[in-house]
């Protein structure tokens, strides 16, 4: 789905979603990434919701997001609390959703200029 013609060029936004990729920017990405308004698109080294480890999410830790929507995939699944303890202990809220609606409620935030990092769990 694509959800912009174009991109500000200057803040991140998703542009567009399918099964297996993410856009930003126009630019398609078909493995899970980290997105923040004004930083570059990071890889997120994990490929199914099993996977999941608290050192993934810690590498949210640095950016220091106020909130980070999480794309779980296909449906929504929550993570368990273990592992984004370190992102509550800095008071950095999670909010669980499926895929596609983490890449609208990010593309809201951003645009409200809040300071969000999406997590995009895109499943191989």
């Amino acid at each position: 789905m694509k959800l912009h013609q174009d991109s500000s060029g200057a803040l991140n936004t998703v542009t567009g979603y399918g099964a297996g990729y993410v856009e930003v920017n126009l630019q398609r990405h078909e493995g899970s990434v980290i997105v923040m308004p004004d930083s570059p698109v990071i890889p997120w080294p994990v490929s199914s919701f099993d996977a999941l480890t608290p050192e993934l999410f810690d590498m949210l830790l640095a950016p220091a997001p106020e909130v980070v929507v999480f794309g779980s995939g296909e449906r929504l699944r929550f993570p368990h609390p273990r592992l984004t303890s370190a992102l509550a202990a800095r008071r950095i809220g999670v909010e669980a959703m499926d895929f596609k609606a983490a890449c609208r409620t990010y593309n809201i935030l951003m645009a409200e200029g809040r300071r969000v990092a999406a997590a995009l769990l895109i499943e191989r």
